[in-house]
């Protein structure tokens, strides 16, 4: 239990911010795994939906990156896969 009303206050906070830090990485995870089952899939005739799905995960990563949600080397070493996952489908 909270000894003080500053105490309480953190705990309260630190919940909130748990919520919003796992929606964060729901989004994330579920746009990564999208992309890579496109890319499973990718015959030439989807490129845009791909582009469109790998841009968008760029995107979220690098906003929760930004957010303190993921660390900057996990945003990367996720943007790298992506992209080599895409080198490796266009051939």
């Amino acid at each position: 239990m909270a000894n003080s009303s500053s105490a309480e206050k953190r705990i309260l906070i630190n919940e909130r911010n748990r919520l919003r830090n796992k929606a964060y990485k729901s989004t994330v995870k579920t746009i990564y795994k999208k992309c890579l089952l496109a890319l499973e899939n990718f015959d030439g005739s989807n490129k845009e939906t791909v582009e469109k799905l790998i841009s968008l995960a760029y995107s979220k990563i690098d906003k929760a990156v930004q957010k303190g949600v993921l660390h900057a080397n996990t945003g990367a070493a996720r943007k790298s896969s992506l992209a080599r996952a895409l080198q490796l489908a266009k051939k």
